[in-house]
């Protein structure tokens, strides 16, 4: 980083940073540790998925951070009749008035945006689930035989109910692995749950002013790439992914007992711009191996697939990445 302008940019970001929550607590109860995680999602420009059962303002959430970004904002309901070509967009024969000639016209879908809230997203089937996959990792949509490009910054924030849940469909490996972050909303506390049916039953409604635009984002995200990551601190991370591993000569053994399949090399990347996004966040001009620990159970944990043995024993993929941060020696 270099000293002058980096540092103000760091400073105006740790004040925008108290900003944006500020916006976001005005609806939101408690959850300070997902939106701080969804911030790091968006300065490190990956996608989130927010896991958590019915009635816990998944929804609210996104919808209230996206308002607090002067940005343009798409809502996508996910539902089991749901088609590609209603996320992407269709081409539409018309014809020209002129010259009498058909001719095809694309009609963009809700996926051209700058924030897309994929709403529910395992309750539509899988092919329907995939029309996401070229924009989240290329940003751009292929139709017939033309492609379009997406206009940056561009993050697809979803929510998910628990798999277990009746009418949901797994999402594939493959797009899981696209999501930077997975982040598990649970139960408040008696205290907040008391204020939520205090200040939702009420006449009170509460406007978002927003906060950053799309210019100033992109500012920060240039910033984070340019915080300098130690040597230490990114062999750490990649030591860290390779262990998830169970053919890795460095894996623990309950990794290699108990792990189907483990991370690619994409999780050790989010965990180094992961922990960089969580420093500059905090104003801190370089990371350091607590943030790659605080961040690698939301990078990890939807790329491990637990074992038959994992699975009888009743260790989920949190247990694992929690005795795996305790095993891998910093």
């Amino acid at each position: 980083m270099t000293t002058g302008s980096d540092v103000e940019l760091l400073q105006e970001l740790s004040e925008a940073r108290q900003a944006l929550e500020g916006q976001v607590a005005r609806r939101i109860v408690g959850q300070k540790d997902i939106v701080e995680k969804l911030l790091i999602s968006l300065l490190a420009g990956g996608h989130a998925l927010v896991v958590g059962v019915p009635g816990l303002a998944k929804t609210t959430l996104i919808s209230t951070l996206a308002e607090t970004l002067r940005l343009r904002f798409s809502r996508i309901q996910f539902t089991p009749d749901l088609m590609p070509s209603d996320i992407t967009g269709t081409e539409v024969l018309e014809e020209d008035s002129e010259t009498g000639r058909r001719v095809f016209q694309f009609i963009p879908g809700p996926v051209f945006a700058n924030v897309i809230l994929a709403d529910e997203i395992n309750r539509t089937p899988p092919k329907t689930q995939a029309a996401l996959l070229q924009a989240m990792q290329e940003l751009s949509v292929t139709v017939g035989n033309d492609t379009f490009r997406l206009e940056p910054p561009f993050f697809v924030l979803a929510t998910q109910n628990p798999i277990e849940h009746e009418g949901t469909y797994p999402l594939p490996e493959a797009q899981l692995d696209r999501f930077m972050l997975e982040l598990r909303i649970t139960y408040p506390a008696f205290e907040e749950e008391r204020e939520i049916a205090t200040v939702t039953t009420s006449a009170d409604s509460r406007s978002i002013e927003p906060v950053i635009d799309g210019e100033r984002l992109r500012q920060f995200q240039s910033l984070v790439r340019r915080v300098p990551a130690p040597p230490s601190v990114v062999d750490y991370a990649v030591r860290l992914a390779r262990s998830t591993r169970p053919d890795d000569p460095g894996a623990p053994a309950f990794v290699q007992e108990m792990v189907a399949w483990g991370a690619g090399p994409r999780a050790s990347q989010y965990l180094v711009l992961g922990c960089k996004a969580l420093a500059a966040l905090q104003g801190r001009p370089v990371p350091n191996l607590d943030d790659v620990m605080a961040i690698a159970p939301d990078v990890l944990r939807h790329r491990i697939v637990p074992g038959f043995e994992a699975e009888a024993a009743g260790r989920t993929p949190d247990d694992l990445v929690a005795d795996l941060i305790s095993t891998v020696r910093t």
